[in-house]
């Protein structure tokens, strides 16, 4: 299975993207989508919508996952991450991919097995489970992938538990 695991923000929009073989779990790509901080709103929205267009056209995910933010630090952010939501989801629909959505704290908690880490935690962690060595690696990028590798484990569970009840 082929997962491409995205956190959206207006200013780094991370993506990563991995892949379930024989129990192994395969680190395909991963990277941010920056938008330039002059560029209005609209243009920043199109920009990350068409990167994650490309990032699909490219890898050919079987499944999204995305982060859905749990709060906001004031409206002015939640309504601006809200419209970048949006442009991710998008090209999701665009591309015809089934999406699923999981809190920061699921996120944290599969990955660290602490909801309440850290980002730096999180990265530790990321490079450590997928065997990264790239110390330079954007948190953005990290957190989608650590978005990624929990839809990855909670789905390959749903599958095993479906395949046993048959």
């Amino acid at each position: 299975m082929r997962v491409l695991g995205i956190d959206p923000s207006s200013q780094a929009t991370g993506y990563g993207l991995i892949e379930s073989e024989g129990g192994e779990t395969v680190v395909l790509g991963y990277g941010t989508i920056k938008p330039k901080r002059a560029d209005a709103l609209p243009v920043k929205l199109a920009g990350i919508r068409s990167g994650i267009a490309a990032v699909i056209g490219r890898h050919a995910p079987q499944e999204v996952a995305v982060e859905n933010p749990f709060f906001a630090r004031n409206a002015r952010t939640a309504l601006t991450l809200g419209q970048v939501r949006g442009a991710v989801l998008v090209a999701v629909a665009e591309a015809g991919l089934p999406l699923f959505e999981y809190s920061a704290l699921e996120i944290k908690k599969a990955v660290t097995g602490y909801g309440r880490a850290e980002k730096d935690q999180v990265g530790v962690m990321i490079r450590a489970l997928l065997r990264i060595e790239d110390e330079a690696m954007e948190a953005d990028a990290a957190d989608a992938l650590a978005c990624a590798l929990c839809h990855l484990n909670t789905r390959l569970f749903q599958l095993r538990l479906e395949s046993g009840s048959r």
